[in-house]
């Protein structure tokens, strides 16, 4: 896919999610800190720019053994 494909896909989504912006529902996301499951959203400045950071990857199949 070309960059400016994405790009335009991109800008389309932006201004779909912009005009059902009153049909939408807040999403908490939770992650695992310290052995236990915490939203997102109470993190301080710090730790919120931490998560941005993470990669998240998605396990394939095969990968076991």
């Amino acid at each position: 896919m070309q960059t400016s494909q994405k790009t335009t896909e991109r800008t389309q989504s932006q201004s779909w999610l912009e005009s059902n912006t009153a049909k939408r529902t807040k999403c908490l996301v939770y992650t695992r800190v310290m052995g236990y499951h915490r939203p997102v959203e109470s993190f301080n400045i710090g730790k919120k720019g931490e998560h941005k950071q993470r990669e998240h990857f998605k396990e394939g199949k095969g990968s076991c053994c």
